[in-house]
């Protein structure tokens, strides 16, 4: 009988391995991921022209885990998790015959990818909301999933099959792009902006200081696939 201890010492070893080639493998899509952002960033800007001698689309390199695309008074952030993560049980990714197969198959690196106004960074408003409009899975063979918003949610969903590389990287940047495009700044509702205090008014940079976003006093809606809806909360 093998004893408790090697079993224990033989699965923390597996996972162990395995974990540390899953952040591998999504740092190194990572860098691959700001690799085509610049590309994209170039190609469009030489396209499209400059104004007032600013580019118009621009890429921001941000560390190790993060980067973002600037453009049109938006920016879409790109945010590598550190952390290895697995699907809950629910999760339609088990329904796929790769994930019935492979036990340590389903580990996967997050990169999450995020919607921001960039006068949100520009004027350091702290409080300024971002919303998801998609999720990059990598796991231990560079195979992926995407979850999203609208373009996003036809992306590439037969988990196991293919492996992710540049061109599959630039779909996933252009449909963001897209969705972020018409996915407009909405007029908060009045009873939201009715009352202010004299602490915001009195702060040297109001700007930092009033909450701003796309949907703000609005529910936004994750029932992602079909795309999202936004309902008035009246508060």
């Amino acid at each position: 009988m093998i004893k408790k201890e090697d079993l224990i010492i033989k699965k923390l070893t597996e996972k162990a391995e395995m974990k540390q080639q899953v952040f591998s493998n999504t740092l190194e899509i990572f860098n691959q991921l700001k690799n085509v952002l610049i590309e994209i960033a170039d190609s469009y800007s030489k396209k499209i022209g400059n104004v007032k001698g600013k580019p118009w689309i621009k890429f921001i390199d941000r560390g190790s885990f993060q980067c973002a695309l600037k453009f049109a008074g938006d920016m879409i952030l790109f945010n590598m998790h550190s952390n290895v993560f697995e699907f809950n049980k629910e999760h339609q990714i088990w329904k796929t015959p790769y994930a019935q197969k492979n036990v340590m198959g389903t580990y996967c690196g997050i990169i999450n990818i995020y919607n921001f106004l960039s006068d949100s960074f520009k004027y350091n408003r702290e409080s300024d909301l971002g919303y998801l409009v998609g999720r990059l899975f990598i796991n231990k063979d560079f195979h992926y999933f995407v979850e999203g918003k609208r373009q996003m949610s036809s992306l590439y969903k037969d988990f196991g099959v293919a492996t992710i590389d540049k061109n599959a990287l630039k779909e996933v940047i252009e449909s963001s792009l897209q969705y972020v495009l018409e996915f407009d700044l909405l007029v908060p509702p009045y009873d939201n902006m009715k009352i202010i205090s004299l602490e915001l008014v009195q702060q040297k940079n109001q700007k930092s200081a009033i909450q701003t976003g796309k949907r703000l006093g609005f529910q936004f809606k994750s029932d992602d696939i079909q795309g999202e809806e936004a309902v008035y909360t009246g508060h």
